[in-house]
């Protein structure tokens, strides 16, 4: 390719609405622009990151055995009714209405679709394992889309679908697209982590994250120091602490905390650790009567630790908070508890809470709590003495730095993520609602096993710049640049030997099969070099008049600080072995 028949769109300033570096980069290297509130279109220059993207997922997957198809965009509601996620997906999930008033959604994911495919097509165990997967436009209508690619509307996803006869093929199925991602991430070139992680609305019960690692992703990444045992937030467990519950050694005492109403400041009044302070959560549930009314609410107490942040896809794993919960009003706080939040505590109740407490409390001694009375708090509090044990002792934090590693190996430390990709064993989730079933060996209907797989396409260049870029622009592992190679003739223009020189070396490289590029638009070497750094291909070539004299051109990597002067007759297998290497 050669600039000249190109579109290259580079800016000098980003946009005012772009809040991170990808955003950024990508506005100012011409690769999207914004047609709308997180809807962008791809500029040809992103395109080609995206179609590297795509090719190579497509390659990994057809040789894990999955086969490719394309679902539709628009999907008839009547299937996403058969699940119940028509109306449990809430306002994310687009909901159109035809000619003839008939509903539709705008796919956001397709299980729906591929198991109503596996219920027509696949009738018999025979034709299992299967694999159906597309590289297909999403739309999530996000609340508030927001840093470009990373959390826009419309986006382009690698969703796959395993169909199996049971319980272990399907984990096997699990297993195989487990492997197929690491070598997908593996040849992006990319630094990440594969993480356990929570299903969530996908629902399942095996689930991971696959996490590019960067300063500026929005994922917590917990990881042992001490083993291979890796978590997002969500789900990264945090240990019961070992040994007996210390024995009281204070009496209990109401105090005065006048006008301190958090921990950290009550804490510091009375000159204690905050480790030693609980806080009380006040949660509810509501059990609904045949009319979707509150027949019943359920008052909930979760004590943490001082320092420590509740978890709330922890507590949703609760007995009797599993059923969806909220945070309680304060009108229920105050007939509960006798006072407005900031003084609660489990002793000395209006009404009778569930209380639950977080593993670290349950095994705390001499604690500090509110009073549920305004202005004071209690010290020394010890439960069986002071008050009964709680109705349930469960993990319900998040970890911290340095807490002990839940497979007993090193502690764990953080660091933030952008998730793209994520696999779940999705087992019988879809199929069952859906009556999905097969013809066992025995001749009886059973319901497929399933998993599902996703990769985010356009979310993966963004995710890529945020890990590699400098203040001049993208820095682009091979794999995902626009263009591998560009090739920088100064002053093409009016120097004969330089024009047969590059025309020379871009006709050798792409006789090679080398993505290259000849910036021919007869730019001045500063304005040149900053585009080509700036939308980051990996590999510069320059080619100048006074070089050419010595019988030399310039090789600069875009991480080198400097270039590196070569040999004209040895530019090409250079620059061929850089990239074999």
């Amino acid at each position: 390719m050669k600039a000249s028949q190109f579109l290259i769109s580079t800016l000098k300033e980003a946009p005012a609405d772009a809040e991170v570096v990808s955003h950024r980069l990508m506005m100012r290297a011409g690769m999207i622009k914004r047609l709308s509130a997180g809807i962008y279109t791809y500029m040809p220059m992103g395109l080609r990151v995206i179609r590297k993207v795509e090719a190579i997922v497509r390659e990994e997957m057809n040789r894990a055995g999955a086969v490719e198809c394309a679902m539709p965009v628009v999907q008839p509601a009547e299937l996403w009714q058969e699940t119940g996620r028509f109306d449990a997906m809430g306002p994310e999930l687009l909901r159109i209405q035809d000619r003839h008033e008939r509903d539709y959604v705008v796919q956001p994911t397709s299980e729906e679709v591929v198991t109503d495919i596996a219920r027509q097509e696949l009738r018999s165990y025979k034709q299992l394992p299967k694999n159906l997967y597309q590289i297909q436009t999403k739309f999530r209508d996000e609340r508030r889309p927001r840093f470009g690619l990373m959390r826009g509307r419309e986006f382009t996803m690698k969703d796959a679908y395993s169909f199996d006869r049971d319980v272990d093929a399907a984990k096997h199925s699990y297993q195989a697209m487990a492997q197929a991602y690491r070598a997908i991430f593996d040849r992006f070139g990319l630094t990440y982590r594969a993480v356990a992680a929570d299903s969530g609305a996908i629902g399942g019960d095996l689930s991971e994250e696959f996490q590019v690692i960067a300063a500026t992703g929005e994922d917590a990444i917990v990881y042992s120091t001490g083993s291979d045992y890796a978590a997002n937030m969500e789900k990264a467990e945090a240990l019961a602490p070992a040994g007996a519950r210390p024995a009281p050694a204070q009496p209990m005492a109401k105090t005065p905390t006048p006008g301190k109403s958090t921990c950290r400041d009550v804490a510091e009044l009375l000159s204690l650790p905050l480790t030693q302070t609980v806080k009380s959560l006040v949660l509810a549930t509501d059990e609904l009567n045949a009319q979707g009314e509150v027949a019943k609410t359920q008052v909930w107490l979760l004590l943490l630790r001082g320092d420590h942040d509740l978890n709330e896809i922890k507590a949703s794993k609760v007995p009797g908070l599993n059923v969806g919960f909220r945070f309680a009003t304060v009108p229920e706080i105050v007939e509960h508890f006798g006072t407005k939040p900031g003084y609660l505590g489990p002793i000395g109740l209006q009404k009778p809470v569930k209380i639950v407490a977080d593993r670290e409390v349950a095994h705390m001694a001499d604690w500090v709590c509110g009073a549920n009375d305004e202005g004071f708090h209690l010290t020394g509090v010890n439960w069986g003495r002071d008050l009964p044990e709680p109705d349930a002792v469960a993990d319900v934090r998040n970890v911290v730095a340095g807490d002990p590693a839940p497979d007993g190996k090193g502690q764990l430390a953080i660091e933030r993520g952008i998730e793209i990709g994520h696999i779940f064993y999705l087992g019988t989730k879809y199929s069952l609602p859906m009556n999905a079933s097969f013809l066992a060996e025995d001749g009886k209907p059973r319901p497929f096993e399933m998993g599902c797989y996703g990769i985010g396409i356009t979310r993966l260049p963004a995710a890529a710049i945020e890990q590699n870029h400098d203040e001049h622009g993208i820095i682009w592992p091979d794999a995902l640049a626009p263009f591998t190679v560009v090739i920088c003739p100064v002053g093409m223009d009016r120097s004969e030997p330089v024009k047969q020189a590059a025309g020379a070396l871009y006709a050798e490289l792409q006789a090679a099969g080398v993505d290259v590029i000849l910036d021919d638009r007869g730019e001045r070497p500063g304005a040149m070099f900053a585009d080509w750094e700036l939308i980051g291909v990996p590999h510069r070539v320059t080619i100048g008049d006074k070089s050419l004299k010595d019988g030399q051109v310039e090789y600069q990597h875009r991480r080198d600080s400097a270039a590196t002067k070569l040999p004209v007759s040895e530019i090409a297998a250079f620059v061929k072995g850089r990239l074999a290497a």
